[in-house]
């Protein structure tokens, strides 16, 4: 059975669970465009798969290495998108992962996704959720924390490698070892001293890096539809250009 999702000038329509009998499903928003001499015209919009990587269960909230969760968290916030369908391994053949349609950014309609197969194996919820729905490399935006950038501070990109990052790794192993999938990066700065990097990871945030990475994760949500609205154009560099010299002074 097919369940429609409305919003004004778009209609979502998506597979009601359990989906065992069902094959892939391709998304798209149709919308009527009016242009300036008056003649409407049919418009269709490729959904965006937004996921952010991390590790599930309450030991692991807050920690550094889950700032990609805590970024899906306050767009599911921002948007009004209830994160509450549950596809599982059974299901899908899948680790067990949240995913949920929204009535669009705009018009686009966006799927957001937390894995739920912990940060090394989050190739085979995003990898599977891509397939499934049909969404094109260039509209996945993996979003994960990143050490090579200072705590806050955010970075766009329309590709890259994994940069040692074992959940990016597992991603791009299960899109067929393509790279040409968007980013978001969030910054959580190196490890102090010898401190051991996975401890690190796991480690909370400090008060201070805390309303930093608040602050971040608020700036991120208006990036975030910047780029689903535009693509990347002169804002999303004027984003990063900003994000880069943040805590410079003049």
């Amino acid at each position: 059975m097919l369940c429609a999702v409305s919003a004004p000038t778009t209609c979502i329509t998506f597979p009601r669970s359990p989906l065992r009998k069902l094959g892939p499903r391709r998304v798209t928003v149709s919308a009527v465009a009016v242009e300036p001499d008056g003649v409407a015209s049919k418009v269709e919009y490729t959904p965006w798969l937004i996921a952010g990587l991390g590790n599930p269960g309450n030991k692991y909230h807050g920690t550094r290495h889950n700032v990609g969760f805590e970024m899906i968290d306050r767009i599911s916030e921002e948007e009004g998108i209830v994160l509450n369908t549950i596809q599982s391994k059974t299901l899908f053949g899948i680790g067990e992962c949240f995913l949920v349609l929204s009535s669009c950014i705009g018009e686009v309609p966006v799927l957001l996704a937390k894995p739920q197969t912990y940060m090394n194996f989050s190739g085979e919820s995003v990898g599977s959720l891509a397939a499934y729905y049909q969404v094109p490399l260039r509209h996945i935006l993996l979003v994960y924390d990143e050490m090579s950038l200072p705590n806050g501070v955010l970075r766009l990109q329309p590709k890259g490698g994994h940069g040692y990052h074992n959940g990016v790794k597992s991603v791009m192993e299960h899109l067929d070892g393509r790279r040409e999938f968007p980013r978001f990066c969030i910054g959580i700065g190196n490890p102090p001293g010898t401190m051991d990097m996975k401890a690190y990871l796991l480690q909370k945030f400090s008060l201070i890096e805390r309303k930093q990475v608040d602050a971040a994760l608020e700036q991120g949500v208006d990036a975030v539809r910047t780029l689903i609205l535009n693509g990347f154009n002169s804002k999303v560099n004027r984003f990063n250009l900003g994000q880069k010299y943040k805590y410079h002074k003049v």
